[in-house]
């Protein structure tokens, strides 16, 4: 079974994707479970008196194939997943939250690490070692191992169940997002979509023997409807099917999902001591504590709502004046906003995507990571990949030297999950003078190639390029001892610094200059319409600050108090969303029934970091912008003090090093245009 083999017998230690079968996972999982177990046990049991190496470091350092195979089977479940893959993942999950259980509430191991954090003043140690005995203890008293018999048998319970719960949430909205499809056989139904989408839309059809078009909740197929489609009644259908997701009271229904894994947060936290989940989350973020995020939020909700309100004020009276549309819905957003676009700055996204073929986007990326970090990217087709979209490449600085491989993953299709993330096969770190460097993805569900055209980006799709881009290189550029400590293993209201300033790039002449050229002539994109792009940056900045202000908000009515009074899922999100609502409510939408980024992933109590992270990133571009945005001076900084640091440090500490001050916000309102 290959994949019992953490050193993989293949080139740079890849993932043989092509030689796993399902099969295999299983007895995999539990054979290196059982290898994890004997190196805790030579830890626990070891003789020698406890030191910083045979406990702490040994620690960190155990466990590497189970992390391996977990990798790789977990990215699978999100991005090429199928019924027998969701079914292991049923079944693993409890076995991996039970292993995890094993290590923290263990009273030998946890006496061994409090002995050497007892003693670290005496010891001489780095200040990354001093990190991660920091991290190693932490773990062990913020997960239970200061509990009673009693409660830590209830923290296991807790934590098996919250780890199904929450491949269920995830389960259910896959397969709600691959019920649904709009078909469409009179062509009058697809007035105003751009011809690409009508040929996307086409292919789909044909892909499944159907006639005339379909349409899916797939954000490709989705979001040119939304914004083009002239026929309300189709948009509004589309939305709706889009707001219902896992909230029918269906099988594939999340509100008991949602209302026990909130429960269950609570109760974990309460056993352990704290107030909520957010107390227990926030901890470990620069944040600190929930009121801090709830003063952030709030703060950001008083300077963006007056812009907002004017922006939804001007687009009501817009589409009333175009169309004579009395009452703004959510299904009339998208459209009535792109066409006010279009009056305001004579920009569109159709006039945009020739000039944004997929290839030429990824090559622009590449292009500015060697211009500012170094790197050279060269695809390679040596190593195994999981599906034949997959691009493959090799990371390397100038001298040859291997930095990274590079998995890049860009189209929809049923077994992917909805949306866009980067992650990690292999992480970074150095063992025996090693420097053993790390396998890095980012998945996206871009535009198709059609018969007839490349994949041609709109320019939100090319800011989401670079954003996942700026995480990879975050992990490309690792350079720590320690694993844990290593790449994007940093506080949650850090990890979107090193993509959201990367997004930044995309609005400057320079940049788009290195890629921004026409599919079918080669031309280069003309200065105005680069002007038109900065000109619009900030266009409706109010409406969507507020938008992401009320994501923020509803995690943390979701973690930042007691929910066990909660019955209803709607009623509470409706309470939340009073303060920061727009559009008419739709009865039949919940937004927290599909909230991957709380219920799911890893943003409980964490989702107002993308507003936090922006503030950072605002202001480390201006230090670019001040310097030149290809500056080497200030790409070094940035590389050496943030991208190459991993965890290392306190989040602040490392930026204060980068910029030579605390971050500001005025850069961000300022950029927003919100003041």
């Amino acid at each position: 079974m290959t994949i019992l083999n953490t050193s993989f017998k293949t080139p740079y230690q890849t993932a043989p994707f092509s030689k796993i079968k399902n099969e295999d996972y299983l007895p995999a999982f539990l054979q290196a479970i059982k290898e994890a177990k004997a190196e805790i046990d030579a830890i626990t049991n070891n003789s020698e008196a406890p030191s910083f190496e045979n406990t702490i470091e040994a620690l960190d350092f155990s466990g590497e194939r189970l992390d391996r195979i977990s990798s790789i089977f977990f990215n699978l479940n999100s991005a090429e997943t199928n019924d027998e893959i969701q079914k292991i993942a049923q079944e693993v999950s409890p076995l991996l939250s039970e292993f995890s259980n094993d290590i923290t509430l263990n009273k030998s191991l946890f006496k061994r690490v409090k002995v050497v954090y007892d003693t670290k003043d005496a010891l001489d140690l780095t200040t990354e070692q001093k990190t991660l005995l920091d991290k190693k203890y932490k773990g062990f008293s913020r997960n239970g191992a200061n509990l009673t018999d009693d409660k830590k048998t209830r923290l296991r319970e807790i934590d098996k169940k919250s780890s199904q719960l929450k491949l269920k949430f995830g389960e259910n909205v896959l397969a709600e997002t691959n019920a649904f499809e709009m078909h469409l056989t009179n062509e009058e139904d697809l007035a105003g979509l751009p011809e690409g989408a009508k040929e996307a839309a086409q292919q789909l059809a044909e892909a499944q023997e159907k006639k005339g078009w379909l349409i899916t909740l797939d954000y490709p197929s989705y979001i040119p409807f939304m914004t083009y489609a002239t026929n309300r009644e189709l948009r509004k259908k589309l939305a709706i099917a889009a707001g219902t997701k896992a909230f029918k009271g269906n099988e594939l229904d999340n509100q008991d999902n949602v209302l026990q894994i909130a429960k269950l947060r609570h109760e974990r936290a309460n056993l352990l001591g704290y107030k909520t989940h957010a107390h227990f989350v926030l901890e470990e973020r620069m944040a600190k504590k929930p009121e801090t995020v709830q003063h952030f939020l709030n703060e950001l909700l008083e300077k963006a709502k007056p812009a907002a309100e004017r922006e939804f004020k001007n687009l009501e009276d817009f589409a009333k004046d175009s169309d004579g549309i009395d009452q703004l819905q959510k299904w009339d957003g998208s459209y009535y906003s792109e066409k006010l676009k279009q009056k305001l700055f004579s920009l569109d996204d159709e006039q945009l995507k020739p000039y944004f073929k997929l290839e030429n986007v990824i090559d622009g990326a590449f292009t500015i990571a060697e211009r500012l970090y170094d790197l050279k990217f060269e695809e390679i087709d040596t190593i195994d990949k999981y599906h034949e979209d997959v691009l493959t490449y090799k990371v390397t600085d100038l001298k040859g030297n291997l930095v990274s491989i590079f998995y890049a993953d860009f189209f929809p299709r049923a077994g992917k999950r909805n949306g866009a993330w980067m992650t990690v096969y292999k992480p970074q770190f150095v063992k025996n003078e090693e420097n053993s460097r790390p396998h890095i993805s980012i998945v996206c569900n871009f535009t198709k190639p059609t018969k007839s055209k490349p994949s041609l980006l709109t320019f939100n799709e090319v800011t989401t390029l670079f954003h996942e881009f700026g995480h990879a290189l975050h992990g490309i550029l690792a350079n720590t001892t320690y694993p844990s400590l290593s790449g994007t293993s940093v506080f949650w209201d850090f990890v979107e610094l090193p993509s959201q300033v990367l997004e930044n790039w995309c609005y400057e002449k320079e940049a788009l200059e290195l890629f921004a050229t026409h599919y079918e002539t080669g031309e280069l994109i003309p200065m105005e319409l680069i002007k038109k792009i900065k000109a619009s940056a900030t266009f409706h900045e109010g409406m969507q600050t507020l938008r992401q202000i009320s994501f923020g908000l509803l995690d943390m009515s979701w973690h930042g108090q007691d929910p066990t009074s909660i019955s209803s899922v709607k009623a509470h999100e409706s309470e939340v969303f009073k303060n920061t609502k727009l559009y008419p409510d739709v009865a039949e939408n919940c937004m927290s029934t599909a909230f991957s980024h709380i219920f799911q992933g890893g943003y409980s109590s964490g989702y107002y970091s993308y507003k936090w992270a922006e503030v950072l990133d605002a202001d480390a571009f201006e230090y670019f912008l001040e310097e030149g945005v290809f500056s080497k001076e200030v790409a070094k900084k940035f590389k050496d003090h943030v991208l190459s640091q991993g965890g290392i440090e306190d989040p602040m500490t490392l930026y204060k090093r980068f910029r030579g001050k605390e971050p500001q916000p005025e850069a961000l309102l300022k950029r927003a245009g919100l003041i």
